[in-house]
């Protein structure tokens, strides 16, 4: 059935005044049903709102780069590194943290929307097998950790109440489906499916460099996700936050699926942020040395934020604080801590976020020919926000620098490749839970072979962050050794 003609010309008038009326140039040429497509992806675009967007981004792109002389450290109050507070301190931490969670207050937020593609396959990442002997893939993990938090906080604060900590994942457009199979195959990883919600990152169309939007095929618009950043409008959007706060959840953490060593809902984290009253809070990790390639957290024009490494001059890099240690070293690594509050108050200066510049090879319909472009060097823009872009619009920001071996290894480059790779995950998840056993009071013998190629592990349904392991003590376990129950532990030893 053709589109009525007045719905067309209110539509047409519309993208007139946008100065994009270039998107309707094929619509004539299009089936009914492609007519129908057309008609909805444009009505559920903000067309002035992507102007916006695209004159703020390019009107900035030149000044971003700012002069170093207004990049400062971090002020001493906002930060504490678990590094070198006591045991005492962080008992208090994670006490409250664990209160928290076993009042419901506690959710958390995963950031899963990327391809394994640079990993040479076709699923989600957070699908992708790293190569652990029980063959367990990220979400797994991340999954069993919920579930052994759940356990800790039910059995210290047992209040007659069972212990939820609410799971939100975000996906992408590719992933979505990919992701919930996943999820259902596995069935949740014995999570109940009612305390498991996915929703989907935003969108921005992809742009000329004179900022027209442009068309993949001649009635699709072509699209881009809108960076992680674009988290907070999917929130609202997709209704997470209603969700949120029909549970009385007060508190979320939110994490990127890449890192095989979260702590997912961080007790410890929760705790440090909840006694600083912080309505925003980040993980860093301290630089691996004053040149790593790495985004650091500091003050930027006397405002938090993140600056690139290649933003920071060798002379600031190199700059140490009285103890010695690097003053611009908080290393960011995407982990972070929000109060619903804060989540529902982004709406108020959402306009007044830096989308930042993308410069991209987009196939196109060429509006002259009428046909289909396949560039072989960058033609136009995507635009996107980064998590991070909130944080000058905090109004207390806490940093909470932790132990990179405990808890920071991502998965980003193929296998084979020795950095951030399959092989390192694997490797700092097994070093991880044979520190574990050590710290228990016992030993692990590995007949010869690293932690790389080892027949060992321990299931983070029997321990979360090394607690839980008291059997251990005294005993040495040889490989090949894998426990994911208890029941294996007692069998092993007989």
């Amino acid at each position: 059935m053709p589109i009525p003609t007045p719905d067309i010309e209110i539509l047409r008038q519309r993208l007139v005044a946008a100065g994009q009326e270039h998107l309707l140039d094929f619509f004539e040429e299009l089936s009914p049903l492609e007519q129908s497509g057309l008609i909805g992806q444009l009505n559920a675009l903000d067309v002035h709102r992507v102007n916006r967007i695209f004159k703020k981004a390019t009107s900035g792109s030149e000044s971003s780069h700012q002069d170093s002389a207004s990049i400062e450290p971090l002020p001493e109050d906002c930060f504490e590194s678990a590094l070198n507070c006591s045991p005492s301190k962080i008992q208090e931490w994670e006490d409250l943290g664990l209160k928290m969670i076993a009042e419901g207050k506690v959710a958390v937020i995963l950031m899963a929307g990327g391809q394994g593609t640079r990993l040479g396959s076709s699923l989600p990442k957070g699908c992708y097998d790293i190569g652990l002997p029980s063959k367990k893939g990220l979400f797994q993990l991340q999954a069993e950790r919920i579930s052994r938090l759940q356990q800790i906080a039910q059995e210290r604060h047992d209040n007659n109440k069972k212990v939820v900590i609410p799971w939100y994942v975000m996906t992408s457009g590719p992933t979505r489906q990919a992701t919930e199979e996943h999820f259902k195959s596995q069935n949740y990883f014995g999570l109940e499916e009612n305390n498991v919600f996915f929703f989907n990152q935003g969108t921005l169309p992809c742009m000329t460099n004179d900022g027209k939007i442009m068309l993949e095929k001649k009635g699709q618009l072509a699209v881009a996700p809108d960076g992680n950043g674009g988290i907070y409008a999917a929130l609202r959007q997709e209704g997470v936050l209603t969700d949120l706060a029909n549970r009385g959840v007060e508190f979320i953490h939110s994490y990127c699926v890449d890192n095989c060593l979260v702590h997912v809902a961080d007790p410890v984290f929760i705790g440090y942020c909840v006694s600083k009253n912080a309505d925003c809070a980040v993980k860093t990790v301290p630089k691996s040395s004053p040149q790593e390639p790495v985004g650091v957290v500091c003050l930027r024009n006397k405002k938090f934020g993140v600056v690139e490494y290649s933003e920071i001059n060798e002379e600031i890099a190199n700059r140490t604080r009285s103890d010695g240690k690097l003053a611009f070293g908080a290393a960011n690594i995407a982990n972070h801590f929000y109060t619903l509050d804060f989540l529902n108050s982004v709406i108020s200066f959402e306009d007044n976020l830096e989308y930042h510049i993308a410069r991209k090879k987009i196939k196109h319909v060429d509006h002259t020919l009428g046909e289909i472009v396949v560039p072989t060097k960058p033609n136009g823009l995507k635009l996107e926000l980064f998590v991070f872009d909130v944080f000058p619009f905090t109004k207390r920001l806490a940093v909470f620098e932790v132990d990179r071996k405990e808890e920071f290894s991502p998965l980003k480059n193929a296998p084979g490749t020795g950095i951030d790779c399959p092989e390192t995950s694997r490797r700092d998840i097994i070093a991880q839970q044979i520190r574990f056993i050590e710290n228990a009071g016992g030993k692990v013998d590995l007949r010869g072979e690293s932690p790389e190629t080892a027949m060992f592990e321990i299931s983070p349904l029997l321990s979360y962050a090394g607690e839980g392991l008291e059997y251990f003590e005294g005993k040495t376990i040889t490989a090949p050794a894998i426990f994911q129950t208890v029941e294996d532990v007692e069998k092993y030893f007989g």
